[in-house]
């Protein structure tokens, strides 16, 4: 396996960001390099060590969606080789963790799906039976399936910051009721088709982020990662049960591991700096990353 990237740090292009898990590089005046690193984030704080292989893996699950969910929407990828706009020196860098996609103005929402009540929707819903506006029957448990997906936007925040939820009425204040629309009945396209395909492979995708941007002509284009571990909840259908959190396949392993973490002596606060991850933690996140791809590939 080659080294673990904590961060990229190309020479032969300018850095545009650095996010929690990616560097974006101009190419030229329309295109991006994302560098997917091999960086770890919870409760919105990146962890100090990285976990090996990750930033690979991701790239080739969003690959592998973008291709299966083709024909609803389109996506930023140009078919252009990674490897082909950077120096010698930097292809080690790049190599099998990049995507060389259109450069887009993001829309300034997250498109959040939810097929199933878990993490903040769960919250929520005990609070006043609903999630983010959207009126649920009554009587559902942690972990229920919801009687249709329903489409739960966010807004982005600042590195650091949580996503806040919103309702659709605030969403289409921040992007207009059309776009707002659009977005919506997209999304839960994407979710559905991923998730009844998820679901043939033993995999319950139980909610989900996508992000969208507009081109130069205005076209509403699916961008950034796409039904990621990072950005997608995980379940293995084997071991699904109402009532209660399903093990997964993203960083709930991390997450319960932090929950219980000690900082001089204290509970950790979910702010920087992090706990040090020992390293069973890394090898066993490392290897529910790999089992989901596994998983959804296999014949």
């Amino acid at each position: 396996m080659t080294a673990a990237l904590l961060n990229s740090s190309l020479t032969s292009l300018p850095l545009i960001a650095r996010g929690k898990v990616r560097e974006n590089y101009a190419v030229g005046e329309d295109r991006i390099l994302m560098v997917a690193s091999d960086r770890i984030s919870a409760y919105d704080v990146i962890m100090g060590e990285p976990i090996p292989g990750k930033g690979a893996l991701l790239t080739q699950m969003a690959l592998f969606w973008f291709a299966k969910l083709d024909g609803i929407v389109p996506n930023h990828l140009t078919g252009d080789d990674p490897l082909s706009v950077v120096s010698e020196a930097d292809k080690a860098q790049v190599r099998d963790r990049s995507m060389l996609v259109k450069r887009l103005k993001p829309l300034p929402i997250e498109a959040v799906v939810r097929g199933y009540l878990a993490g903040s929707g769960w919250a929520e819903y005990k609070q006043n039976g609903e999630v983010c506006g959207v009126k649920l029957p009554a009587g559902l448990q942690n972990a229920s399936k919801l009687p249709a997906p329903i489409f739960t936007p966010a807004t982005k925040a600042e590195m650091g910051d949580h996503d806040e939820n919103i309702n659709f009425e605030r969403c289409v204040e921040i992007i207009g009721k059309d776009l707002a629309e659009r977005v919506r009945d997209i999304s839960i396209q994407l979710y559905q088709r991923a998730a009844d395909f998820a679901l043939s492979k033993g995999i319950i995708i139980a909610d989900t982020k996508f992000e969208f941007g507009l081109d130069a002509e205005g076209t509403l284009t699916l961008m950034d990662e796409v039904l990621t571990p990072d950005s997608s909840r995980y379940w293995p259908a084997e071991s699904y049960a109402v009532g209660r959190n399903p093990p997964s396949y993203d960083k709930q392993f991390l997450r319960d591991w932090l929950e219980q973490a000690q900082v001089d002596g204290k509970p950790w606060g979910k702010v920087a700096p992090a706990p040090a991850l020992p390293a069973e933690v890394i090898e066993n996140t490392a290897a529910k990353y790999g089992e989901a791809l596994q998983r959804l590939t296999q014949a």
